[in-house]
């Protein structure tokens, strides 16, 4: 054809008579009841959209074996089809005992409960742990474990002695009553008040003082006791931990150095008890004298004596009561500055020697013992007439 020659005519099918069976453009059939759908029963027998009960669902079924195929075969004579025996079923019920939906509300309420539960457990097992850490915590406490020496055996009688912190130190014949601090002198009247790692515990009939060698621990008075220009004796049972470097149980003196000092010294790495007195103001190591003994021994109880004699101008040290060493001369001790101490000595103007260990029967007499006399205190046969001056934890 050429641009703007109209197209032939071709003869339009007549329409579909009214009434009839086809639709327009369609070879005349059987009525059909639903859009699209193979033929069913009559308008009104099914519900719209729904496939035949017979026949096969085009959506869903693959056709049946015979069964004719609306888009691939060509529509055939329509059958009387079979009414609907029964309405059409739901595909699922929507409620009812036979719903297989679980139950959400029961399942949660039931996780809740396990989780309320599992908690109740966890709470008790804590609570649990807790009282047996505190049960076990108070019995260390009340059993003092790791707090005694292998001698440390304190008498049934004196078990109810209060330590140092407590009330009742009436009761502590080594403490100060109203004061658990400071340590009673039983033969004269100067206390010494112990540092906060010192403490006051039973031993056996007596009380002792532990020390931790460190610089609180140690106790002081609040006066000079011992008057060097003069002759004395000190005497103290030492219960040593430590196996080298200075250790001092007794000394005397706060300022730049001390007068006296009595423990134990490094010598040939090992710890050797010793008497040390200044014959110097200067507080130089020129002019320190002492006495030395043999090694003293770690976790054992030695009693330790030392004596000046301002006549002879001679001082001396025992171990046990026994000479120890040999006894040295000296122009004189230096009578410096500065109180009594246990547990600590003045060196060029710091403290040193902490004493790690503990101590009793400290005493301080106001004359040089002999020897004999020394030994008869050891045995604890001193004759009555010769009397300390000053005793500290000796009950």
């Amino acid at each position: 054809m050429s641009f703007g020659t109209p197209p032939p005519s071709n003869e339009q099918p007549e329409p579909a008579p009214e009434g009839g069976s086809g639709g327009y453009g369609y070879p005349s059939g059987p009525p059909v009841p639903g859009y699209g759908y193979p033929p069913g029963p009559p308008v009104g027998a099914g519900g719209y959209g729904y496939p035949q009960a017979a026949g096969p669902n085009p959506y869903q079924d693959p056709p049946r074996q015979g069964a004719p195929n609306p888009y691939q075969d060509p529509p055939a004579a329509a059958a009387a089809p079979e009414p609907f025996p029964e309405p059409f079923p739901e595909a699922f019920p929507l409620s009812g005992p036979s719903s297989t939906e679980p139950d959400w509300e029961a399942l949660s309420e039931r996780a809740a409960k396990e989780r309320r539960r599992k908690r109740m457990w966890a709470w008790g097992g804590a609570v649990t742990v807790l009282a047996l850490l505190a049960g076990g915590g108070a019995f260390l406490l009340v059993s003092g474990y790791g707090t005694k020496g292998e001698d440390d055996k304190p008498d049934t009688s004196a078990s109810g002695s209060p330590k140092p912190g407590t009330s009742g130190t009436e009761e502590n014949s080594a403490l100060v009553a109203g004061d658990p601090t400071v340590i009673r002198d039983l033969s004269g009247s100067i206390g010494l008040r112990m540092g906060e790692d010192a403490s006051v515990v039973p031993l056996g009939g007596r009380h002792e003082v532990k020390m931790r060698g460190n610089s609180k621990s140690y106790a002081q008075a609040a006066e000079r006791v011992v008057d060097t220009t003069k002759s004395f004796t000190v005497t103290a049972r030492l219960y040593n931990l430590a196996e080298k470097t200075s250790r001092i149980a007794v000394s005397q003196g706060d300022g730049e150095s001390f007068t006296f000092e009595l423990g134990g010294d490094q010598v040939n790495g090992k710890l050797t008890w010793m008497f040390r007195v200044q014959t110097g103001d200067k507080g130089a190591a020129a002019t320190a004298v002492t006495v030395a003994a043999g090694p003293a021994p770690k976790k054992d109880r030695t009693t330790l004596t030392a004596t000046y004699d301002a006549e002879k101008k001679t001082i001396a040290l025992y171990v046990d009561g026994k000479p120890a060493g040999k006894a040295e001369q000296v122009p004189a001790i230096w009578q410096g500055p500065g109180p009594f101490q246990l547990g600590r000595a003045r060196h060029h103007g710091l403290w040193s020697g902490s004493w790690s260990g503990s101590m009793d029967r400290v005493r301080v007499f106001d004359a040089a013992l002999s020897d004999e006399q020394v030994a008869a205190y050891q045995e604890g046969k001193l004759d009555s007439a010769v009397k300390p001056s000053h005793s500290w934890l000796v009950s």
